[in-house]
């Protein structure tokens, strides 16, 4: 039997996918929900039935071609992807520490952005994280006292100018803390599935840092949700707020309401 005959027939909008993908290496949820005029929801349904036929391979936030006689290890979309969304969504929860907190932020850019959001009147906050980057940014600012978690430099991942700390050795602080907030970010949200990361080694500071706080608040652009990556974070109800921005499909964010979840848009 040819080949030919074995091949399936795809519906238009698939094969309109196909045709971008092959064009565009890399294709986005909400770029081809406004080219093909259909909710994020379906063109996330569309996406899974097309890997599942190895057509494609899902990434956080959309899909990657892949070559016919392999299917290639998942990569994420670039680091500037959402780039104004993380600005916004960071500076919105910048505005949600009050003098005299101790907040924990987690390593990401989208907690990156909120640390250069933060007000340059606060007083008398303590910022613990396990990102260089962010110790760096906020070393001159006359109203936080900034600690690091300790750990190991994580000298690998997706974005290579995101230094981290990652265990060993990374949660014995955080061990000792009790902080008012920790803010944290995450590869992927589902309403069933909750928060979930791609980097094992990542999540166990995660967890720590959520042990460490009496709230979390979750920060991610709307290219999250819906994805679901390999190690989980945590579930829905073990965050208070998930901060995402205003190109969150409605009927995703009624969905995670409807889990429980409290959702601002930015």
């Amino acid at each position: 039997m040819s080949h030919s005959s074995q091949v399936v027939q795809l519906n238009p909008r698939h094969e309109r996918i196909l045709e971008m993908l092959r064009k565009d290496r890399v294709v986005e949820v909400t770029g081809l929900s406004e080219v093909l005029g259909v909710s994020a929801v379906t063109i996330r349904s569309d996406l899974d039935a097309l890997e599942r036929r190895m057509l494609l391979r899902r990434i956080r936030g959309g899909a990657t071609s892949v070559q016919a006689a392999r299917f290639v290890r998942p990569i994420e979309l670039p680091s500037q992807s959402f780039g104004e969304e993380k600005e916004r969504i960071g500076a919105m929860a910048a505005r949600m520490v009050r003098n005299g907190e101790t907040i924990i932020l987690d390593a990401g850019t989208t907690t990156r952005a909120m640390a250069l959001a933060l007000p340059s009147d606060l007083y008398d906050v303590v910022v613990i994280t396990n990102s260089l980057d962010i110790a760096i940014s906020l070393e001159n600012h006359a109203g936080i006292t900034v600690m690091l978690t300790g750990g190991t430099i994580k000298k690998t991942g997706r974005n290579p100018r995101s230094r981290s700390l990652i265990p060993p050795f990374a949660g014995l602080l955080l061990a000792q803390v009790n902080a008012d907030c920790a803010y944290l970010c995450c590869a992927g949200i589902d309403a069933e599935r909750g928060f979930t990361n791609a980097h094992f080694e990542e999540v166990e500071i995660k967890r720590a840092m959520l042990a460490a706080a009496r709230r979390a608040v979750v920060l991610g652009d709307h290219g999250k949700i819906g994805h679901v990556a390999g190690a989980r974070i945590a579930a829905i109800d073990e965050v208070s707020t998930f901060v995402t921005d205003a190109g969150a499909a409605p009927a995703d964010v009624s969905a995670l309401s409807a889990a429980g979840l409290d959702v601002i848009l930015a």
